[in-house]
């Protein structure tokens, strides 16, 4: 079901962090979850890959279901073919789906399809459609698919293995998609995802990015809710400077 209503929602509020869940401790994730809220989280991240598209296997749509949580479900399909798919991780609760334009032959139809399709945590709330990009796709590919997503994400890494370095020729990249997006008078969120960390983020944000994909970044410190203050307070902060540059 196509709908506005969380576009807008999110537009308001960016920039914002999704956080990996993958990186949390499963065996504490119903305590960090809430930490997270509290903290001011608002999306929750889930990488699925299935060794097929990359080298790494991860979880379902079993798992994405299982996932008790208010905060709003950021899926991201790093799976050949997710055409057949889409209706397991929306049943599963999905809030926003993302899907790479290397990994189907029908991507447009792949978003109409979902477009189509109903939230099913609320149904007036709808389902945000995404494509990524991996490093090395141009910028081009995603053109045609405009009039279909709402959301496009530049990886920041390759995919398929977390500990990786960002890669510095994503922050060019992000502002060339931007200029993309403006020049063709659409109302896009971008987002990067892969590589980000605490001495980054602030930078990645102060290039224009509305979501920031982070995971360990989050996880690895005293607490994940210090983690997640700490990376929204930079997101913040960047994204000060962007707009300070273009006063």
């Amino acid at each position: 079901m196509r709908s506005k209503a969380l576009f807008n929602q999110l537009r308001q509020r960016v920039p914002l962090i999704s956080v990996g869940v993958l990186s949390a401790d499963l065996m504490s994730l119903g305590s960090d979850l809430e930490l997270l809220k509290r903290a001011g989280v608002e999306l929750l991240h889930f990488d699925i890959m299935d060794g097929c598209f990359c080298p790494m296997m991860t979880v379902g749509p079993g798992f994405v279901k299982a996932v008790k949580t208010a905060l709003l479900k950021d899926v991201h399909l790093m799976i050949d073919e997710p055409l057949d798919k889409l209706e397991d991780y929306v049943a599963a609760g999905a809030d926003m789906i993302t899907v790479h334009v290397e990994s189907c032959r029908h991507t447009h139809r792949l978003l109409q399809k979902l477009g189509e399709m109903t939230n099913a945590n609320d149904p007036a709330r709808g389902i945000l459609r995404g494509v990524a990009l991996n490093p090395g796709t141009p910028l081009e590919t995603v053109l045609p698919l405009f009039d279909e997503v709402e959301m496009i994400f530049l990886l920041g890494i390759n995919p398929g293995w977390g500990g990786q370095k960002f890669i510095a020729s994503t922050g060019r990249r992000l502002g060339q998609l931007k200029e993309i997006i403006a020049t063709a008078g659409r109302e896009i969120l971008t987002g990067v995802d892969g590589g980000i960390t605490q001495d980054n983020i602030s930078e990645v944000a102060q290039i224009g990015a509305d979501i920031i994909v982070t995971g360990s970044a989050v996880f690895r410190g005293n607490t994940p809710m210090e983690g997640a203050k700490f990376m929204i307070s930079a997101a913040n902060d960047g994204a000060k400077g962007l707009n300070a540059d273009k006063a």
